[in-house]
C-alpha cells in the first residue's frame, strides 16, 4: 500500500512563500522513517532537517513540492475572492493528490472544522483516495517527512530572498523582531518585489502607521 503524507511550512509568515509538500511511501518503508528519527520539522534543528531531507529522498517513492508565492496567497484571501487560505491549501493539496499514485493520504488539517475541510477537498479529487485528515498529523511519520520537505524548501526560499534584498530579516514571521523591523524600515523599498503578503494584518497595520506618520507631519 502507498501511504501519502501532506504538510506545509510558512502558513503564518507575513513574508515569503507558503510551501506545501506531499510525500508518498510504501507502507513497509514507514519503519525506516522511524529508524531515521523523522518527526515534526518544528522539533528538529536546521542541520537535522537538512540531513533528514536527503535521507528521506532515498526512501520516498514519489513526492511533490508546491511553492505558493505571496501574490497568489493575497489573491486567494482577497475579500472579492471565493477562496481563503484554507481553501487555497485544499486546492493545492488536491493538485498533489491528483498527480501522484497513492492509496491512502494523511493530511494535517489547516481548518478547525475537519469535516468541512474534508468534504471540500473530496470534491476536488479526481480519484478515490482513503483520506485521514486530522490536526497535529505530524505524529504520523509520512506527514512528519512531508513537513521536513516543506520546511527545508521554505528555508531555502527565504535565504534566496535575503540574498536578493541584501538584508537578514530573520524568519519572515510577525513574531520575529528582525522581520518586523525589516517591514517597518524597508516595506516601501521592496513593496513591489513580491515578497510581502499584503493581505496580512501585519502589512496593513504597518501601512496604516506609515500613513498616520505622514498625516502627523502636516
Amino acid at each position: 500500500m502507498l501511504v501519502h503524507g501532506i504538510d506545509e511550512a510558512g502558513r503564518g509568515s507575513c513574508l515569503g512563500p507558503l510551501v506545501l509538500a506531499g510525500a508518498t511511501f510504501d507502507e513497509k518503508d514507514i519503519q525506516k522513517l522511524r529508524e531515521l528519527g523523522v518527526k515534526d520539522s518544528k522539533l528538529l534543528l536546521p542541520k537535522q532537517r537538512e540531513r533528514l531531507f536527503e535521507e528521506i529522498k532515498k526512501i520516498i517513492k514519489n513526492y511533490k513540492i508546491l511553492i505558493i508565492q505571496p501574490k497568489e496567497i493575497d489573491e486567494a484571501i482577497d475579500g472579492n475572492s471565493n477562496l481563503n487560505l484554507n481553501w487555497l491549501e485544499a486546492r493545492k493539496t488536491a493538485e498533489i493528490l491528483n498527480e501522484l499514485e497513492l492509496d491512502k493520504a494523511i493530511i494535517d488539517c489547516p481548518s478547525p472544522n475537519i469535516t468541512a475541510y474534508k468534504n471540500y477537498l473530496k470534491k476536488l479529487l479526481i480519484k478515490e483516495v482513503d483520506l485521514i485528515i486530522t490536526h497535529k498529523a505530524e505524529r504520523f511519520e509520512a506527514v512528519a517527512a512531508a513537513s521536513i520537505l516543506a520546511k527545508v524548501t521554505r528555508d531555502s526560499e527565504i535565504e534566496k530572498i535575503k540574498k536578493e534584498v541584501g538584508i537578514n530579516f530573520g524568519s519572515g514571521y510577525p513574531s520575529d523582531e528582525r522581520t518586523v523591523e525589516f517591514l517597518e524600515k524597508h516595506s516601501s523599498e521592496f513593496k513591489n518585489n513580491g515578497i510581502f503578503r499584503k493581505s496580512w494584518s501585519t502589512w496593513q497595520e504597518n501601512e496604516r502607521k506609515k500613513e498616520q506618520k505622514k498625516l502627523d507631519g502636516f
